[in-house]
């Protein structure tokens, strides 16, 4: 454990280096959060959003890219050098398999949530080459996931889902869609609650401690270092996010780092623990859910606005009370996630 430690600290001391030229450089690319027209999924005006946001116009978007370049490189300098500083290696599945499985979601979601952050933000929205509307992204979402689901049953032969207190169901070849759907649920879950400065890398943080606590027990060094890795980036990357943000996560990191939230999840063989122990993206995208179908069903909000932390802000809930209510909350759900796990 003391050298997941020492990781965590090289992780978050990298980063802590890196990222003020970092934000420097997207001010220079000009990667800045835009006064723009938002819409829903429907290709409904949000004008409640675009008041409540006014004021983050001008912070830069793209944060996350440079989380994810620093512990990928970091993640493979260290796969390499394992023999050499005293980690034994020890995965519950094939090495390698598990590590590819990890970068390949890391990396690919993280290209595709880059895509997104640049067309929003050079108004590329409606070029016909560069246009991508919310219904096609998702389909590269859940074609990324079923690839990677894919990989989890033939290459790793996972299957099973334990539900505790119930039973063992063996999936077969529906864990792959079960599997898919895990991984877009929450790398949408993650993308809605990077709303308030602060609220979505402070979620993730404690579901990566959480998880990094269930993959020490079963001794899995392959996950324990990438999530110590992980979270060392992110603790140097939440010093400039909280309020007032100086720089924001962007699609690049919301949609990347949902993504490889739930496939650590189900690496773990933790999907109904992931539910739990991310237990506030879950209300946050249950929420949004619950208020597209209201409005495309019964033709009415059934929120003021959602999801629920912008309803929270329009009732007059000052910006910092709310994440920090969110953490304290996501801190239960951990505890009560792990608490589970470990019955």
């Amino acid at each position: 454990m003391e050298q997941i430690l020492g990781i965590t600290l090289i992780s978050f001391a990298t980063i802590s280096i890196l990222l003020v030229p970092f934000i420097n450089f997207l001010y220079k690319l000009k990667l800045l959060r835009q006064n723009q027209k938002t819409r829903d999924l429907f290709e409904v005006r949000t004008p409640i959003f675009d008041r409540l946001h006014a004021h983050k116009v001008g912070t830069p978007v793209g944060g996350g890219a440079l989380v994810i370049f620093v512990v990928t490189v970091l993640y493979l300098i260290m796969a390499t050098l394992f023999p050499y500083v005293g980690i034994t290696r020890t995965a519950v599945y094939p090495y390698k398999i598990e590590v590819e499985i990890l970068l390949f979601t890391f990396l690919s979601f993280g290209a595709l949530g880059l895509y997104d952050d640049i067309r929003k933000t050079f108004g590329l929205k409606r070029a016909k080459f560069w246009g991508i509307r919310f219904r096609y992204k998702f389909l590269i979402q859940w074609g990324l996931a079923l690839f990677i689901a894919s990989l989890l049953y033939f290459n790793l032969g996972i299957h099973i889902l334990n539900v505790r207190f119930f039973d063992i169901f063996d999936l077969g070849i529906f864990y792959i869609p079960f599997a898919a759907f895990v991984i877009v649920s929450f790398t949408n879950a993650v993308n809605i609650s990077d709303g308030l400065d602060g609220l979505a890398s402070g979620l993730l943080l404690i579901c990566l401690l959480a998880f990094l606590v269930i993959s020490s027990s079963i001794l899995d060094t392959t996950m324990s270092i990438f999530l110590g890795l992980w979270i060392g980036a992110l603790i140097g990357f939440l010093y400039f996010n909280i309020w007032p943000a100086r720089v924001w996560l962007g699609d690049v990191g919301a949609l990347s780092f949902g993504a490889t939230l739930a496939v650590c999840g189900l690496l773990l063989g933790k999907p109904i623990a992931l539910a739990i122990i991310g237990g506030v993206f879950v209300v946050e995208v249950g929420s949004s859910l619950l208020q597209l179908l209201s409005k495309k069903l019964r033709k009415k909000k059934l929120f003021t606005v959602a999801p629920l932390h912008l309803w929270l802000q329009e009732i007059g809930w000052q910006e910092p009370k709310i994440v920090f209510r969110f953490w304290i909350a996501q801190i239960i759900f951990a505890f009560f996630g792990l608490w589970l796990s470990f019955l």
